[in-house]
């Protein structure tokens, strides 16, 4: 099993039903030294605003989220939905964990 951190639109059950048939169980998290970024992205109907997380010069800056399991192929699944604007990267949570986050590309 992989742990995958989310900190926007993958925690809503509609979208883990849209992306991975089924909703997904987490626990609250947290990333440290980060900080959200605002970001358009291009979708079929237009320009939607979503969100990317980017480093901060700031240790104490802190992004709360939720992490899951998730399968390989789970976050190949992933990586499809996140489309090309993010990045998959490896991060240590506050809790210890190590998780997969997408991040600005």
């Amino acid at each position: 099993m992989e742990q995958l951190f989310s900190y926007g639109t993958l925690r809503s059950k509609e979208i883990q039903r849209q992306v991975f048939n089924r909703i997904l169980t987490g626990k609250p998290d947290q990333l440290l030294g980060h900080k959200l970024k605002s970001l358009q992205i291009e979708e079929e109907f237009g320009m939607a605003d979503y969100v990317v997380v980017v480093p901060s010069a700031d240790a104490s800056d802190i992004i709360h989220g939720v992490v899951f399991d998730v399968s390989n192929a789970d976050l190949a699944k992933v990586d499809i939905f996140e489309s090309n604007s993010y990045k998959r990267v490896r991060v240590k949570l506050k809790s210890g964990t190590e998780a997969w986050i997408y991040m600005e590309n």
